[in-house]
This record gives C-alpha cells, structure tokens and sequence, in this order.
C-alpha cells in the first residue's frame, strides 16, 4: 500500500508521508480518511445548492462538521469506525440529494440537472477492501495537478478541518449557527469547483479565518455559559492515594459529565494536556476531585501514561498508538478511535469508571503547582495595571509563544526563546505548546505574573480579545503594539488560527518548526510579500528583531 499526507507539521522529510503516516496512521486508515473527505465534499455540494432553495437539513449539516473533525490528525484510526461513518455520510449525502431536487422541482418544474461525476456521484462501497480501494483514488492529489491552485484549495480544506472542531465543541454545548453552516458547505464544494481561480480561492481561505473567529467565540460563549470565566488558579502536579482517571483532549462538556458521574466515588480526575486549563473555570473547579493535571503535552503520553495506573480516556484529537501496557484500561469518547480500544458513545461513563475502580490507587506524591485560567476577561479585568505598566516603561514588550507541541526536533527552540525573554516582557501563552515552559519560574512585573496561560487552543479567540483591546488602549493597530507572535503548530487546528490571525491583518508572525508542506512557492510568497510571515530560525536573532534590536 501506499499513501501520501502532509496536512501536519511532522510530514516525513517536510515534504508527506508516502509510507506511513508520523501520527502512526496507516496506508489503510489514510485511505479511509481520504474517502471520507471526499464523500463529505459529495455532502457539501448538494448541501450548498439546497441552500439556494432555502432549504437545508441539520442531522447533514451536523454530521459535515463531525466528519471533517474525524479526518483532523490524531483522531480516528479505527477502520470499522471509519467504515461506519463513511455509511452515514453516503446515506446523509443521499437525502440531502433528494431534498436538493425535490426543492428545485417545486420551484422549478422538471427534474434538477444530474451530476454525474466526481464527489457528489460517489456511491459507497459494499465492503472495508473495496472502501479502502475508492479511498486510494482520492488522495490529496487527485483533484488538481495546478500546485498553486492545489496549495490554494488544501488551505481551505485543513481551515474547514480545524475550524470544524471548534464547531464541534460548540455544537456539544449546544452553539450552531445557520452562517457556520453554510460556510462549511459552500467553502468545501468550492474546492471542486474547476471555475474557481487562485485568487477566489485565497479569498474563500481568508473567509475561512474570519468565520473561525465566529466560531471560537461561539465556543467561547458557550464555556462561559456553562462554567463561568476562568479565573487564575493554582493547579497541582502530583498525585494523592486514590484512585484515578486521566482526562485527554479538550471537550470540557465530557469532562464534567464524568465529574458529575464520579462524585462520591473515591475517585480523583486529572487532566492531561489541553485540559489542563479546566481548572480555572469555577463550574468545574468546584468539584473538589478534580484534583490535579498529569504529564505534559500529547506526544509524551507513551512515555507518561504507563506510569498512570488509573484508567484513561480520550475526548478529542492527540491520541497515538497505546502501548499494551495500559491499553486496556484506555477508552476513546467523541470522534476519537483507536482499533481494540474501548469506545463510548453518548454521556454513560460507567465503564470507565468500573475500570478506575479495579485498578490500584495512585501514590501519595504532591507536586509543584502553575497557575492557569488568564483567559480574555482575566486579563481585562486587570488591564488598568496593565496599561499603566506598559506606560510607566516596567513592561516593554508582549509576546504570544504557543500552540501545537509534537515530537519533532526543533520545539525546544521556544523553550530557549521564553527563557530569554527579557525580565521587562510578559509572555502570553496557550495550547499544549505551553509545556515546553509553563513549569519554569518567570516571576511577576508589579504583581502581573510574567506567564499568562491563556488557555487551549480552543481559547486563542481570548488571545485575540487581548490583543485588540491593547490595540484599543492604545489607540493604534495590532501589528503597532510591542508585541510579537511566536508560534509553533501540529495540525489543523493551529493551521486555522493563522488564517484567523491572517484575517485580522495580523503580520511579522514567525512559525515552525517547519512551515506547511502543502505551501507551494508562489503561494508562501504571497505570504511573505503580503503579511511577513517567516519561519522561526535563531533565537538570539529572531528576539533582537521582535525586540526592534536587529
């Protein structure tokens, strides 16, 4: 078998993976990811032409959102799973066919014009062999032989895919929005779309970036909702002699629905990267057995978790290949899914919590503690300080290191780059990129800690809240403040804040380790000529530039 993906920042060589995939996909799941993308785009095109009838249909419009979720990196590689979500998207698209028509002969008269050919007239295999085979004819190149247009149209498709996962954290809160919808249907049919030329298409990615910021806030909204603003709170690192349940992913909605369910139980939940900031909102916090976060970033959990003797559940993205060593006292929830891995549908968690309980308590050993729950109302509420801190010259300068961490050679760069921050700058940080430095001592600039965790991923919309309300104080634009973005990214969800932050006209961002494999050359181009985006290189010489010192 082979394959070829380079929708992440580990692609093999910075070029794709051709053989197997970094993530520990296989040329089999890689096929099965690529089908469900492309009958998604099947989806999304009668979706948008219903749409110009006024009409529509929610189970599809949902289900467009959680399928472009599963094919993000590091979220399901269970083939039987995978099989069983390519027969819903087939029958969903089938329905929205058929409502299409029906629309359209109302309106009308006579039948509604076929298509004959490509996503919308795939018709679903019978079999996992035969499904694997279709999977193989759509891979990333087999639409568009144009390498601008094709960098063009997968900046759209990763955007459509980190953007649909912060959808679908807030569709589980209960957040949609008929505008979001029909973005994700129009945009995706777009990239089928032979008319479209680069320009439409880089006004579509750009598109993408403004409606994630729609959608961030959407989410925003619904945590603040739900569990109120987060507030600055310690957080432990160790362990006390109880039994336990490490928490993996992001979706804070799961999280307190096992809370609930282990209330009284004897058993004390931790979190595991990005769900570490779950500790700062008061509606969680107040569970007093949500007791401490454990381990760091994703990629570490082979080496972390053998020494978790809990059980182990994961809510979103970041799962990798479970070691037999804890892997049957592991669990997958959501999208997530890993063959031979219990998973769990709906909101029971009995099972992993019958595991918890067969299993040995965790030891007696406090750790340290950090301090989480800076999000955007946090920060403003003390932004007097701020500002007079900025003004009185005791804080000279603002930097934003974070996002996606992974294994490949080169992140420590942004541990080196935080602890040559000068003494008089503040760092704001988010994402499981954090964990490269969140456990260093930085101090405090007149009480304001120097360290500003910000939140997941899911949280850069408080970033952003920051950022322009600096601007605001100021009277002058973001890219005028003294402060400078420092990023580093894994997958598609970072991929869609870059648009977001690109939208906004945010420019001199410096990215890596590597740059995205699927920028063409005229395309990165246009990216520097037009925002100075660069890849991050030397520490001492990328802080003199931030710094105005080069």
């Amino acid at each position: 078998m082979s394959m070829f993906c380079r929708q992440c920042e580990q692609a093999a060589k910075e070029t794709g993976c051709e053989v197997m995939g970094v993530c520990g996909k296989n040329p089999e799941v890689a096929a099965l990811l690529d089908l469900m993308l492309y009958g998604l785009k099947g989806l999304a095109i009668y979706a948008d032409k219903a749409r110009e009838f006024d009409t529509r249909y929610e189970v599809a419009d949902k289900f467009l959102i959680e399928g472009l979720f599963t094919t993000v990196t590091n979220v399901d590689f269970d083939p039987v799973q995978l099989a069983g979500k390519l027969r819903k998207c087939f029958d969903l698209k089938e329905k929205v066919k058929a409502l299409y028509e029906t629309a359209y002969r109302e309106k009308n008269g006579g039948h509604a014009p076929q298509i004959s050919e490509g996503p919308a007239a795939w018709v679903i295999a019978n079999d996992l062999e035969t499904l694997v085979a279709q999977g193989r004819e759509h891979g990333v190149k087999s639409q568009q032989a144009d390498p601008d247009l094709l960098s063009a149209i997968e900046i759209i498709i990763y955007g459509l895919k980190g953007m649909a996962a912060y959808a679908d954290h807030a569709m589980i809160l209960g957040k949609t929005d008929e505008e979001v919808f029909a973005f994700f249907h129009h945009a995706l049919a777009a990239t089928c779309d032979p008319s479209k030329g680069l320009m439409d298409l880089v006004g579509i990615a750009m598109e993408c970036g403004k409606l994630n910021i729609k959608v961030m806030a959407m989410l925003n909204e619904g945590h603040i909702e739900r569990y109120g603003s987060p507030t600055p709170t310690k957080v432990q690192l160790g362990s006390r002699k109880n039994k336990g349940i490490l928490v993996s992913g992001h979706d804070l909605r799961m999280l307190e629905e096992l809370l609930k369910q282990t209330e009284g139980k004897g058993i004390d939940i931790y979190t595991h990267g990005e769900m570490l900031p779950a500790h700062g909102y008061p509606g969680l916090k107040k569970y007093g057995h949500l007791y401490a976060n454990f381990g760091g970033a994703w990629q570490d959990q082979h080496k972390e978790f053998p020494n978790f003797p809990g059980a182990i559940i994961f809510n979103t993205n970041c799962i990798q290949r479970p070691a037999e060593s804890y892997k049957d006292r592991l669990f997958t929830w959501g999208e997530v899914g890993w063959p031979g891995v219990k998973h769990l549908s709906g909101w029971n968690f009995g099972e992993v919590i019958n595991k918890a309980l067969e299993c040995p308590d965790l030891p007696e050993a406090p750790g340290k503690e950090i301090l989480v729950g800076f999000g955007h109302d946090a920060v403003l509420g003390v932004a007097d300080k701020v500002i007079e801190a900025v003004k009185s010259g005791a804080i000279k300068h603002f930097f934003l290191i974070g996002g996606c961490d992974g294994a490949k050679p080169g992140r420590n760069y942004y541990t080196e780059f935080a602890e040559k921050v000068p003494k008089d700058a503040v760092i704001l940080t988010l994402a499981c990129g954090k964990y490269r430095f969140n456990k260093l001592d930085f101090g405090d600039i007149g009480g304001i800690p120097r360290l500003l965790d910000v939140g997941q991923c899911n949280d850069a919309y408080s970033a952003v809240r920051i950022a322009l309300a600096l601007a605001g104080a100021f009277n002058c634009g973001v890219n005028d403040l003294p402060l400078s973005f420092i990023l580093s990214w894994y997958e598609q969800k970072a991929h869609v804040i870059l648009l977001s932050l690109l939208h906004l006209g945010i420019k001199n961002i410096k990215l890596g380790p590597a740059l995205p494999a699927y920028l063409s050359p005229n395309v990165l181009n246009f990216l520097v000529e037009n925002f100075n985006i660069g890849r991050v290189g030397d520490v001492d010489a990328d802080l003199k530039v931030a710094l105005g010192a080069a």
